[in-house]
């Protein structure tokens, strides 16, 4: 590639010669990534001033970077509580995931801490009377019980063992870490999120919504309350990476006393838009917006600072930005504003006595923005006579796959039933009996494991690998051919741990916010064997595998 400067930016041309026979990647760095930034937005000219479109708007973007001394010195313990969603509305490929997603979970938890799995419907339950220490044994125990784990246990009562788990004692020095995950709502959004907010101090709550049937004011309001993170799966997203980059935020120090202050020139005004912010994590970035009101010269300056502590170390970041606003940004930073400052009050009505009052304001801010909400919706205008279009709504039926799924274990032993059912019902119908005629169902087959959860499965809690038949074929290779590769002075489980890093880096790198812990935890037990045929072991690996990834690429 050649690359060319210009005055809007950089040019990047493909070589000549170029024949398109394999894919362009283009990677982008950020200089100075971690540095805070600023952007001025000027506001709309036709809006009215004094109003979040017609004043300016400014982002500041915070992605801070932790010293490693810090952020290792938290790193090997915690009580880590998981809540996982049983009802069942969570059957099918929800609680496959919800379990492979368990199965990274403890296999990634650092040597030292404690855990505990709880799991909720109509009632709940937990698989240890209480938090225990994280060792081979327990961990094997709670795998066999994530087994048997199916969406079975009724409806959705989250506030119950969320009130047993606040209830047991903090074990000392082990920052409690919870992680809840729900696909739904509930009827006592305000009284979950307060008792949250009531135990904030002794612990951090993870969020995760799954679907689009989850409460998003419960999610938020339960992270924001509890100074962690809020993460949604929806449609094809995977629920691991997602998961796992929460269990390295619960992994880093918390935050503590974060505070944010304005100094702006002599008639100039701000009004911060966004909630203030409870949390901060490394690789997390997070955004304030605020309204800028009052005159300015154009060479005016403004400065933010963001102060807090870290594991008892305090930090300051101090910024100064031009209040000049950028021109021609097409209101981007407004709207993505008005989105934060409408969520907001949005959360603000569920739980407020003056709910018109509430949702006035967001009605009135999202028909100025162009953003809609829960209150509002687009409409299709005519552009001719520039006249909303009319018309009856149209209802349609879309049956769920579920139901399909469900409805083929019924057995239709008489035609009675079909008089009684409508023509729409008939077919769901026969296709319930499809298979029922000789009295006999095909045998479900049972879905192949992924190739990367064989693999994971078969770690133990120090981080090594065995070398056995399970671990050669989970490889692609016969016991025989590991066995065989083997240099003369390595041990098995040194090799076999080897063999499993260089598979991971050689055909799972797509995949690498999902077993990065638990790799980071073999090298760890790698380097407490202090083996001296280790770059054998990578050279003979390479050569079995196919691959060649480098020693250093390992972390070795």
């Amino acid at each position: 590639m050649n690359k060319y400067e210009c005055v809007c930016g950089v040019q990047v041309k493909l070589a000549a010669g170029h024949k398109f026979d394999r894919d362009v990647e283009l990677l982008i760095y950020y200089k100075d990534a971690h540095q805070p930034t600023a952007v001025v937005e000027a506001g709309q000219a036709s809006a009215e001033p004094g109003s979040l479109m017609g004043d300016p708007v400014v982002m500041v973007s915070l992605y801070p970077e932790f010293t490693q001394s810090v952020m290792s010195s938290t790193a090997s313990c915690g009580e880590f509580v998981f809540l996982m969603d049983r009802s069942g509305s969570m059957s099918n490929t929800r609680i496959r995931s919800a379990k492979d997603t368990l199965l990274l979970l403890l296999k990634s938890l650092p040597i030292g801490c404690y855990f505990n799995i709880y799991s909720f419907g109509s009632r709940y339950e937990h698989i240890f009377l209480k938090s225990v220490e994280y060792s081979q044994q327990t961990m094997e125990e709670a795998l066999k019980k994530v087994e048997q784990m199916e969406a079975d246990l009724g409806g959705t009562e989250i506030l119950e063992p969320i009130k047993h788990i606040y209830s047991q004692p903090c074990i000392p020095n082990q920052p409690r870490q919870l992680f809840v995950f729900t696909d739904g709502e509930v009827g006592n959004t305000k009284e979950v999120i307060d008792l949250v907010k009531k135990n904030s101090g002794s612990h951090r709550c993870f969020s995760f919504g799954i679907g689009e049937g989850a409460s998003s004011a419960l999610i938020n309001g339960m992270a924001k309350e509890g100074g962690g993170h809020a993460q949604f799966i929806t449609g094809t997203d995977r629920m691991q990476p997602k998961v796992m980059q929460s269990l390295h935020f619960s992994l880093q120090p918390a935050v503590e006393d974060v505070s944010v202050t304005w100094d702006l020139p002599k008639g100039s005004t701000i009004t911060v838009l966004s909630p203030p912010i409870t949390s901060l994590f490394q690789g997390q970035r997070s955004l304030i917006y605020a309204q800028l009101t009052g005159q300015s010269s154009e060479a005016a300056e403004g400065c933010v600072t963001v102060k807090y502590s870290l594991a008892g170390h305090p930090s300051e970041n101090q910024l100064h930005f031009s209040l000049r606003p950028a021109a021609d940004s097409g209101l981007i930073v407004h709207r993505l504003a008005a989105r934060t400052l409408i969520c907001l009050l949005e959360m603000e009505a569920e739980n407020n006595q003056e709910k018109e009052e509430v949702k006035k304001k967001v009605v009135h801010l999202s028909v100025q923005s162009g953003v809609s909400s829960s209150f509002t919706a687009f409409i299709a205008v005519n552009k001719d006579n520039n006249k909303e279009i009319q018309g009856p709504l149209l209802h349609r039926d879309i049956p769920m796959p579920d139901v399909y799924r469900s409805c083929t274990s019924f057995v239709c032993d008489s035609a009675a039933i079909f008089e009684e059912i409508e023509t729409e019902d008939r077919c769901l119908m026969d296709f319930c009996c499809l298979y029922s005629m000789d009295g006999e169902f095909p045998p479900a087959k049972k879905p192949l494991r992924d190739p990367l959860l064989q693999l994971v499965s078969l770690q133990k809690a120090s981080g090594c690998w065995l070398l056995d038949p399970a671990l050669a074929a989970a490889l692609g290779k016969t016991n025989q051919e590991v066995e065989k590769s083997k240099p003369e002075k390595a041990s098995s489980e040194v090799w076999a741990t080897i063999l499993a890093l260089i598979w991971l880096h050689g055909f799972k790198m797509d995949a690498k916010d999902e077993w990065e812990l638990l790799a980071a935890k073999a090298v760890s037990w790698l380097s407490a064997q202090k083996a001296p045929s280790v770059t054998e072991c990578v050279e003979a690996g390479n050569i079995l595998l196919g691959c060649s990834v480098q020693k250093t690429a390992l972390g070795l």
